[in-house]
Formats: structure tokens, C-alpha cells, sequence
């Protein structure tokens, strides 16, 4: 569960800690980056009750104070994930579909060149990157076929070394977290 006191991050807004938006709030930090579908699911394991124009309007609420931050990881529905996390990027794999979270520094020379050529200051929380992870690459330059997660797969807690090998990885040099 996060750290986040969320009943006074509300109160402090004017707001009440509601049966609803604990659910949708407790669903969130569970499971990371979640579709409102998916959060409705979640929800619906404790409150049968709850239908997904709920969901809509609890994070619509959540995210307008600041308490939780969607992506679009891809052509579906955004994601959303508690904003009091650290700041990252989404690198999604196009081939498993994984999700490579990356600390948003790894793209400081990237905001800088567009800043200092454009004059365009980046907005990040939003940003995923699509490609292919080093597990499909390698497949791919192995000739093998199928995906090693299948559709949607997440490894919560794995880490991988970005544009490295396994024993780079283990390194913790240049680490991202999957999701």
C-alpha cells in the first residue's frame, strides 16, 4: 500500500476519504497501472455495488487533486498510477506489451534538445515510449517466435537495464522497474 495519507490529502482539499474513492484509491496502488475497467474489477472484489461511471468520475476527481496520474500505454484506455510515486516514463513493448518504467531523468538531453530548439518545455507524466523490450529483441535476433508474457503480461518487481545484457542488469546501473 503507498505511504500516502490519502483521508488528510483530501480533507486538506475540502474533500472526504469516501467509501468509493478508498476503493478506487486502495485498486490503484494495487495494481499499478490499471484501465478503469480493470479498476472497476478490483473494486468490484469488495463492493459489488459500484458501476464504472463511478470509476470514471472517483478518478476524475483523484487526478484533479493531484492524488493519482493516467498514460496512454496505447490505443485502449488510459492507465493510472498514484501520482505520489516517483516521476517516469513508460516504455512499452510492442511485442509483449510489457511495461518498463524509467526514472523521467533518463530523458533529461531529450527535453533539453527540445527546450533549446523549440522552446518547448516537455510534460512527461503522459509519455510512453513504444519499441521492443531485450527479451523480445533478443528473441527476435534469435529467430525465435511468441511473446514471453502474453497478452498484457506485467512482472511487478523485475528490473531491467535499459539496452543491456543480464549481467548488465543485475548491475543496477541505468535500472528501470517493470510494471
Amino acid at each position: 500500500m503507498a505511504t500516502t495519507d490519502w483521508k488528510s490529502d483530501l480533507r486538506e482539499r475540502g474533500y472526504r476519504l469516501t467509501p468509493q474513492r478508498q476503493l478506487v484509491l486502495e485498486a490503484v496502488d494495487h495494481l499499478e497501472h490499471a484501465t478503469p475497467d480493470e479498476i472497476l474489477t478490483e473494486v468490484r472484489r469488495t463492493a459489488s455495488g459500484v458501476n464504472i461511471s463511478t470509476v470514471y468520475r472517483t478518478l476524475e476527481l483523484l487526478e484533479e487533486l493531484g492524488l493519482v496520474s493516467h498514460a496512454h500505454l496505447g490505443h485502449g484506455a488510459p492507465t493510472y498510477h498514484l501520482a505520489d510515486r516517483h516521476h517516469h516514463i513508460h516504455m512499452v513493448c510492442r511485442d509483449c506489451t510489457d511495461v518498463i518504467e524509467a526514472d523521467v531523468s533518463v530523458t533529461d538531453a531529450f527535453t533539453r534538445q527540445l527546450r533549446a530548439d523549440f522552446g518547448f518545455d516537455t510534460d512527461l507524466k503522459h509519455f510512453a515510449i513504444f519499441g521492443r523490450c531485450a527479451s523480445c529483441s533478443a528473441r527476435q535476433r534469435g529467430g525465435e517466435s511468441g511473446q514471453h508474457g502474453g497478452e498484457g503480461a506485467r512482472r511487478d518487481g523485475e528490473v531491467a537495464r535499459h539496452g543491456g545484457d543480464d549481467a548488465a542488469n543485475r548491475s543496477g546501473e541505468g535500472r528501470a522497474r517493470r510494471s
